[in-house]
């Protein structure tokens, strides 16, 4: 049995080479088996679970690896740049057994009432706006001008958000994630969604929103507000990188990009590719040990941090390696109790804005080489920094 490693051992998240190169930096860490000592943020530790079997059974078993971050966060200071993402906070995403079961089962009831069809004719409406906005221009930034703003405006109109409202939860979230002003920014953002639960329960709709309201289950204001605060978190950030990493790799690879002015567009392979080995939440599942455990060989300290390497998992050698093509064993939503409820939804978007923008604009290119395209740094995602593209101006729509 391994003890807890000596500081000077982990492995650091955060710099360039990580961002730069993952892959090989999970190389390295596989010297230590399936669990590898790691630093989230300077002076922030943790084990990154490698192992696809070991990664199983943590996220099976929340009995022995749960959710709740408090105990962990009492000793982390208020400017913690991970903190933001990994603080408690009253959703279903945070909560285990019963409270678990209650939240989460609002938040699938709500998501099952969206008509498939429905949101496709969402996805498609609002993938045409956001084209016309930049097609005669025969270039943009596909991140910022198409891959962000396409899921953020779909998930808003699920929610069935006015525009005043949902750009104030826009910008608290955005703060959030990329770490400006942490307290300012969440204030910002509950603000804003309280101010959309009580519109709700004045006025509900068919919208997501308000069949949380009248789900059995009863959801406070509070819950509402985390409720809606991770589905707009995990609609936003991890869509457009889904949709960027996917245009990445059809655009640079001949495996796929060999059939794009074909009209054989191999867009549901090139998803499966990406849910492999760029999934666009790289490590996450986050669980906290309430004692020490002993695990694969090593002691997990209580209350210390474990993460869940779904890149890793998911590229782990010990496995046969089998076609990626269709085959959906991959952990990049997750797996056991706190699977994602909005895979298919997730997967809908991201499938249809990568088919529309590929059939308004089929000659489309990447304007620098794709060895110059930079990495976002970070622990938890895959995100390119940015993806510009080229393309000859499409004429407007009538």
């Amino acid at each position: 049995m391994t003890g807890a490693p000596v500081e000077a051992d982990r492995v650091p998240m955060y710099g360039p080479e990580f961002a730069e190169a993952p892959e090989r930096v999970y190389a390295r860490m596989r010297e230590h088996g399936d669990l590898a000592p790691v630093e989230l943020a300077p002076g922030v530790p943790a084990t990154l679970v490698l192992g696809y079997d070991a990664a199983l059974e943590v996220l099976r078993d929340p009995a022995t690896f749960p959710k709740d971050a408090r105990r962990w966060q009492e000793g982390v200071p208020a400017d913690c740049p991970v903190l933001p993402v990994m603080m408690w906070r009253e959703n279903c995403q945070a909560a285990d057994g019963p409270a678990h079961a209650r939240l989460r089962s609002a938040v699938v009831d709500g998501l099952a009432r969206v008509d498939p069809a429905a949101l496709r004719e969402n996805i498609e409406r609002n993938a045409d706006l956001v084209i016309d906005g930049f097609a005669a221009d025969g270039e943009v930034e596909l991140i910022s001008g198409y891959a962000r703003t396409l899921p953020t405006r779909v998930v808003l109109e699920l929610f069935g958000c006015p525009p005043d409202i949902g750009e104030r939860m826009l910008t608290g979230l955005g703060g959030i994630l990329n770490g400006v002003d942490a307290e300012a920014s969440n204030a910002l953002l509950g603000g804003a969604t309280m101010e959309l639960v009580a519109l709700k329960r004045e006025k509900p709709g068919a919208d997501v929103t308000s069949w949380l309201l009248a789900h059995p289950s009863e959801l406070t204001d509070g819950e509402m507000l985390h409720q809606l605060v991770t589905l707009l978190g995990g609609g936003v950030e991890p869509e457009q990188n889904l949709i960027a990493n996917g245009m990445r790799l059809l655009l640079s690879d001949d495996r796929f990009g060999g059939d794009l002015s074909g009209g054989s567009l191999p867009v549901e392979d090139a998803l499966d590719e990406i849910l492999w080995t760029d999934p666009p939440m790289a490590n996450f599942g986050i669980t906290y040990p309430r004692q020490d455990v002993e695990f694969h060989g090593r002691l997990l300290p209580a209350d210390q941090p474990v993460v869940i390497s779904y890149a890793a998992a998911n590229t782990d050698p010990s496995r046969a390696a089998a076609g990626r093509a269709g085959n959906r064993a991959h952990l990049a939503f997750s797996a056991g109790p706190h699977t994602c409820p909005a895979k298919g939804q997730a997967r809908l978007i991201a499938s249809v804005a990568i088919e529309k923008l590929l059939d308004r604009l089929p000659d489309m290119e990447l304007a620098v080489p794709v060895d110059e395209l930079e990495w976002r740094p970070g622990p938890f995602h895959r995100a390119l920094t940015a993806l510009p593209v080229r393309f000859p101006p499409e004429p407007p729509r009538p």
